[in-house]
């Protein structure tokens, strides 16, 4: 099988092609998804996969990522991006003066659709708000704390491992295999 990433970012697709090596051929699709609006990503990424499925016409994957902050409410949630570009995460740690709960999280939706079917995978990554430390990452990677070190403290190669995109892909993946097992028991028997 043929699994178009769509994606404006080329990395995501170059991660999900990684990912999937040896078990499904994947193509890049810069194609533009209207965002729906709602407070849970899953039915966000579900609308995508369904726009784009209706424009490619083929199996297909996108995602949506959503920063929760438990003392804001779980704000911003699916507006990270928007709340990154306007207030920054020097707006965020603002918010956050003086608050004890320091808790939040990131959590990755990825929808996958092929005719007649879309189904969404979640991965949650749990942590902590902090004081910006770390050179890597990206977005709120200085100010989200995992296991004793910011994600822009770590490799890209452990973050990778460990990210709420990559315990998605791990449960897309896990399906997949069964599926593609499936579909070849199913010619064989």
């Amino acid at each position: 099988m043929r699994l178009a990433v769509v994606t404006s970012n080329p990395h995501k697709a170059e991660e999900v092609a990684a990912y999937f090596e040896g078990l499904l051929a994947v193509d890049f699709v810069p194609l533009e998804c209207p965002e729906h609006r709602d407070s849970d990503i899953g039915r966000i990424a579900r609308e995508k996969a369904r726009y784009a499925y209706e424009a490619l016409q083929r199996p297909l994957v996108v995602d949506d990522t959503a920063f929760f902050v438990d003392a804001l409410r779980g704000f911003p949630g699916p507006f990270a991006a928007y709340v990154l570009e306007t207030i920054g995460m020097e707006g965020i740690l603002k918010l956050m003066e003086g608050v004890p709960d320091r808790s939040a999280r990131f959590e990755t939706a990825i929808a996958f659709a092929r005719e007649g079917e879309i189904r969404v995978f979640r991965g949650v990554l749990s942590g902590s708000i902090v004081s910006p430390r770390g050179g890597g990452g990206f977005g709120y990677d200085p100010i989200f704390e995992w296991e004793g070190r910011t994600l822009a403290e770590l490799p890209l190669a452990e973050k990778s491992r460990i990210s709420h995109r990559a315990r998605a892909l791990a449960a897309f993946r896990e399906w997949m295999e069964k599926e593609l097992a499936g579909e070849a028991g199913g010619q064989n028997g």
